[in-house]
C-alpha cells in the first residue's frame, strides 16, 4: 500500500527528482477520484468562490466556507496531502489572526496551510506553532482588483519582485510554494534557486510540480484557459447523459419495471 503523503515527503521529491502532481478540489466525490487517481496533493483552494459557489473571484470567500469544504475533502482524502488555503482576510490583519485561522483550518482536516503572497511573518509563526506551509506568489488571485485583473505577473522589471517574494516565503519556512501565471523563464530561474519545490499553474513546465483545478482537468469549466487542459469533456458528456434523462421521463421510458420495487 502506497505511503501517506506529508509536508516533508513532498519537500523531500525535489531533491529526488520526482514531480509533484496537486488538484484543487471542493469535494468529497472530486477528492475520492483524486485520491484514487494517485495524486499527491489536494489542495482545497478557495477558488471554490469562482468554480463552485459562483463569485466572480475568490475574494468573498469566508472562513466558514473553507471550513465546510475542507470537512468534505479530508472525507475522501486518504493518502494525498491535504492543504487547505486561507481565504482574502483571515491572515492580512495581524500574524496572530494568520495563526488562528490556520489553526481554524487545521481543525477541520487539513493537513497543511497555503496562503497567497509574501507574508514571511505570518508563514514563521504558523511553522513555528507546527503547521506546514505552502507558499503562492506571482499571479494571486486574492490581489486580482490591485493587478487590475487576472494577468500575467513577472515580466520584465518585475521579474525581480517575484524571485524576492519567493525567496522570502522559503527562508521563512514554507514547505513548497505555488507559481502562478507567471513567464516559464521565469518560473524555471525560481526553482533552481529554491530548496524547496515549486508547483507551477500557468508557469512552464520547469516547476517541480504542477497544479490544477478538478473542473479544468475533466472539462466542467464554463470556458477553457491556456494555462490549463481538459482531459475529457465532462460538460458535454454529463449533458448529454442528463438530456436523455429528461427526454426518457417525458416519455415514459425511465422508470421501467427494472427501476421500480
Amino acid at each position: 500500500m502506497p505511503a501517506k503523503m506529508t509536508a516533508p515527503r513532498v519537500r523531500a521529491m525535489k531533491e529526488k527528482g520526482e514531480k509533484v502532481v496537486c488538484v484543487t478540489a471542493y469535494d468529497f466525490p472530486a477528492a475520492w477520484i483524486a485520491e484514487e487517481a494517485g495524486v499527491d496533493v489536494v489542495l482545497v483552494g478557495d477558488s471554490v468562490g469562482n468554480v463552485v459557489l459562483g463569485y466572480e473571484s475568490t475574494v468573498p470567500v469566508t472562513m466558514d466556507e473553507m471550513s465546510h469544504h475542507v470537512r468534505a475533502v479530508r472525507r475522501a482524502t486518504k493518502l494525498a496531502l491535504l492543504v487547505a488555503d486561507l481565504p482574502f482576510g483571515s491572515y492580512h490583519a495581524s500574524t496572530a489572526q494568520a495563526v488562528e485561522s490556520a489553526c481554524r483550518l487545521m481543525k477541520q482536516g487539513g493537513e497543511a496551510i497555503k496562503l497567497e503572497g509574501a507574508y514571511p511573518d505570518a508563514i514563521a509563526a504558523m511553522t513555528k506553532a507546527g503547521i506546514p506551509v505552502m507558499g503562492h506568489v506571482g499571479m494571486t488571485p486574492q490581489s486580482v482588483h490591485a493587478f487590475g485583473g487576472f494577468r500575467v505577473q513577472g515580466r520584465g522589471e518585475e521579474a525581480d519582485r517575484v524571485m524576492d517574494q519567493a525567496i522570502a516565503v522559503q527562508e521563512a519556512g514554507a514547505f513548497a510554494i505555488v507559481l502562478e501565471l507567471i513567464p516559464a523563464e521565469l518560473a524555471a530561474a525560481i526553482t533552481q534557486r529554491l530548496d524547496i519545490p515549486t508547483i507551477g499553474i500557468g508557469a512552464g513546465p520547469h516547476c517541480d510540480g504542477q497544479i490544477q483545478v478538478f473542473h479544468d482537468l475533466i472539462g466542467l469549466s464554463d470556458g477553457s484557459f491556456k494555462h490549463a487542459k481538459a482531459y475529457v469533456d465532462g460538460r458535454q458528456i454529463l449533458g448529454d447523459a442528463l438530456s436523455r434523462y429528461v427526454k426518457e421521463v417525458r416519455n415514459l421510458a425511465f422508470p421501467t419495471d427494472r427501476e421500480s420495487f
